[in-house]
C-alpha cells in the first residue's frame, strides 16, 4: 500500500540523522510500519432505533499472499456487549450501515455485484438483498422515516459513446468536459411489490452525498431537503444552496434565495423547520447554524460555536425535543459533542467524560458520531493517543459512552506517558499547542534527535488519535527507533477558534514558520531535543512548509517533502482548486 511504502521510505531517509548507540540497537517490536498497518479502522457506528443493538464497519488491511488492499465488513453487537458477530462476509467490502426505522433491516453499501449499490441484510443474518442497480456507484443513502423508501445519491452512468470507447480501450478524456453529476434518487424496498425507482434531480445541478453536505427526509416522508451545487468539482463547493423536492411530483423549490454557502440541512422532529449550516466562501471556513421555519418563513441565526463550524465541525441533527441542535466540533486536539439551544449559547461535552471502559482521557471521534433514527443514542468510533479505535455508544442526554467492540483487543496499548500536550509562545506572543511524542528509550537529562512533523491543510489539526495507527508518517516507529516527534498546530489550524484559523491569511512562511521554529526551540529548552540532530517533514501544506523551512534555516539535517506545493503560481493555474490560494492571499 502507498502509506506503507511511504512509511518505510521515510524511515530510511531519516536514518541519515545520527542518534545514540542505544537507539540504534533497539528494534521496533510492536510498532513497525507493517505491524501498524494491522490496526483496524472503525466507522459508521449506528445504534438501533430501540437502543439495544449496535452495528459498525471494520476495515482491515490485507497484506498476505501478495495482496495489498483493504477489506471492510459489518459487525453487530448487543448494547450490553454480548452476541458480537460479523454480519457480512466475502471478498467485497461492505460499509456505511444504517438501520431501518423499525429495526428489522440494516442497509449498507457494497460492490458485491460489480458496482457500488445499496443492499439489505437482516440483523439475524442470512443472504443480503440488492436494492439498487446503478451502473456507476451509489455514494450515500438515507431511509425514509416510514421505512417505505430509500433515498440515495449516485453519479451519472457512462454514455453509449463512453461505453464504446471503453470497449475499444480508448481511455483518453478531457478534464472538465462531460462532467458526471451526482443525482438524488428514491427507490422502494424489494419486498414492497412493484419496484419504483426514479431520479428526483436532473439537469445542470449536483447533489453532494449525505454527510457534511447532505440531505434529509421530512418526518412525513413526503419531501427531501437537499444541498445543491453547480458541479461536483472541488472548487464549486461555494455554490451550495438548499432545495426541497416533493416526492410525489418530483418538483424542487429553493428553500431560501441564493446567497451564502448553505449545507447540512436537517428537518425538525415536527417538520416545521429546517436547520442548516451557513458559511462564508473562504477555504478556512467559518459558519453558523441557522433555523428556517417553513410556514411563517421565520429565520433565526443561532449562537456561534467555539470553532465557528470549520472543517472539523458537523451538524448531526435535532434533539428529539425540537428545541436544540446536536453537533460535534474540535476543541484543540480533542472532540466535543455539543448541544446548541434555539435560544442561548452552546454546551459541549468534552472527551474527559468517557469512562474507564474505553480508557478515560482525551481522544477523538475518528470515525465520526451518528445519531440514531429515534434521536435517543449516538454511535461513536473513538480512539485516544494510547488506545486503538473502538466502537462505543451513549444515550444522548446521559452522555456516558460504553465500548462494545473488541476487534482491536490484541493491538498494543501505546505507553500513556510517551505523548503529551506541549504549549509555547511564538515570536509574536501567540500561544501554540502541539503533541510531543518521546522516544521509547527516553531518559531525563539525555537529548534525542527530534523530527518536526507539519500537518496539511493548512486548516488541518493534529489530534489525539492512536499513535500506533498507520498514517502519512509512522510516529510510533520513530519513537521506537529513538526519535522524539513534535506535531505542532500552528496558526491556521482548526480547533482553536475562527481568529486563530484565519491568522495565516496573507501570511504563509512568516508567522506559521515562527510557530514551528519556536516549538522546536521549546523542545530543545525542555532538555529533550538535540539541536544538532533535527529533521523536518510534512505532507501537502506541510510539504510546502518543509520546503520553505529548508530555504530559511540550515538547522535541519534531513527533510522529507510529501506532496508539497513548491510553486504557488503554477499550483493555482493547474490544480482542481484554483480559488484556494487567491482566497488565502487576497486575489
Amino acid at each position: 500500500m502507498q502509506s506503507l511504502s511511504r512509511s518505510l521510505f521515510i524511515v530510511a531517509i531519516l536514518g541519515a540523522l545520527p542518534f545514540s548507540a542505544d537507539a540504534q540497537k533497539k528494534k521496533a517490536a510492536a510498532y513497525t510500519p507493517a505491524q501498524m498497518m494491522q490496526v483496524k479502522r472503525i466507522s459508521g457506528v449506528q445504534v438501533s432505533p430501540d437502543g439495544k443493538r449496535v452495528v459498525y464497519a471494520v476495515r482491515e488491511v490485507l497484506l498476505d499472499g501478495g495482496k495489498s488492499e483493504t477489506l471492510t465488513h459489518l459487525h453487530l453487537v448487543n448494547a450490553d456487549g454480548t452476541g458480537a458477530t460479523q454480519l457480512t462476509q466475502g471478498a467485497k467490502s461492505c460499509d456505511e450501515p444504517r438501520w431501518s426505522p423499525d429495526g428489522n433491516w440494516i442497509a449498507f453499501l457494497s460492490a458485491k455485484a460489480g458496482k457500488r449499490n445499496v443492499w439489505l441484510i437482516s440483523p439475524k443474518g442470512g443472504d443480503a438483498i440488492q436494492v439498487t442497480g446503478v451502473r456507476s456507484a451509489v455514494t450515500s443513502f438515507r431511509w425514509s422515516p416510514d421505512g417505505a423508501w430509500i433515498a440515495y445519491t449516485a453519479i451519472d452512468g457512462p454514455t453509449p459513446e463512453e461505453e464504446k470507447a471503453k470497449k475499444e480501450k480508448n481511455d483518453a478524456r478531457v478534464v472538465d468536459e462531460n462532467i458526471k453529476m451526482s443525482r438524488l434518487h428514491i427507490v422502494t424496498l424489494p419486498a414492497a411489490g412493484k419496484k419504483i425507482e426514479r431520479a428526483l434531480t436532473d439537469g445542470a445541478l449536483n447533489v453532494p452525498p449525505a454527510g457534511r453536505s447532505g440531505y434529509d427526509w421530512s418526518p412525513d416522508s413526503k419531501s427531501i431537503v437537499y444541498t445543491r451545487t453547480k458541479t461536483p468539482n472541488a472548487d464549486d463547493w461555494t455554490s451550495a444552496d438548499l432545495q426541497i423536492v416533493d416526492i410525489e411530483t418530483g418538483k424542487s423549490r429553493m428553500l431560501l434565495p441564493s446567497g451564502p454557502v448553505r449545507y447540512a440541512p436537517h428537518f425538525s422532529p415536527d417538520g416545521s423547520s429546517v436547520a442548516f449550516v451557513e458559511s462564508d466562501r473562504t477555504w478556512a471556513g467559518s459558519g453558523r447554524i441557522r433555523v428556517y421555519t417553513l410556514g411563517n418563513r421565520f429565520d433565526r441565526l443561532l449562537a456561534p460555536t467555539f470553532d465557528g463550524f470549520g472543517r472539523y465541525s458537523e451538524l448531526l441533527g435535532w434533539h428529539p425535543s425540537g428545541n436544540k441542535l446536536i453537533f460535534t466540533e474540535m476543541n484543540g486536539t480533542i472532540t466535543g459533542l455539543g448541544v446548541l439551544p434555539l435560544d442561548g449559547d452552546p454546551r459541549v461535552q468534552h472527551a474527559e467524560t468517557f469512562p474507564d471502559a474505553i480508557h478515560s482521557g482525551s481522544g477523538v471521534a475518528s470515525g465520526g458520531m451518528h445519531l440514531n433514527a429515534t434521536r435517543t443514542h449516538v454511535g461513536i468510533s473513538w480512539e485516544t493517543l494510547r488506545t486503538a479505535p473502538v466502537a462505543c455508544y451513549s444515550g444522548l442526554d446521559n452522555f456516558k459512552p460504553i465500548a462494545v467492540s473488541k476487534v482491536n483487543a490484541t493491538v498494543p496499548t501505546f505507553p500513556a506517558d510517551r505523548t503529551q500536550i506541549v504549549r509555547w509562545k511564538s515570536k509574536d506572543g501567540l500561544e501554540i499547542e502541539g503533541l510531543l511524542t518521546y522516544p521509547a528509550n527516553y531518559k531525563k537529562g539525555q537529548r534525542y534527535p527530534l523530527l518536526l512533523n507539519v500537518h496539511g491543510g493548512p486548516a488541518g489539526v493534529f489530534t489525539q488519535t492512536y499513535v500506533g495507527s498507520p498514517g502519512l508518517y509512522p510516529i510510533a516507529t520513530f519513537s521506537e527507533r529513538g526519535y522524539a516527534v513534535l506535531r505542532p498546530n500552528p496558526r491556521g489550524s482548526s480547533g482553536y477558534g475562527k481568529k486563530f484559523r484565519y491568522a495565516n491569511y496573507n501570511d504563509w512562511g512568516v508567522g506559521d514558520f515562527q510557530d514551528l521554529m519556536t516549538g522546536v526551540d521549546h523542545v530543545i529548552n525542555m532538555g529533550v531535543a538535540d539541536e544538532n540532530r533535527l529533521g523536518v517533514m510534512g505532507w501537502s501544506y506541510g510539504g510546502f512548509m518543509t520546503s520553505w523551512t529548508i530555504t530559511q534555516t540550515k538547522r535541519f539535517k534531513a527533510a522529507s517533502v510529501g506532496a508539497g506545493v513548491t510553486n504557488l503560481m503554477s499550483f493555482t493555474g493547474t490544480a482542481d482548486i484554483p480559488s484556494f490560494l487567491p482566497d488565502y492571499f487576497g486575489g
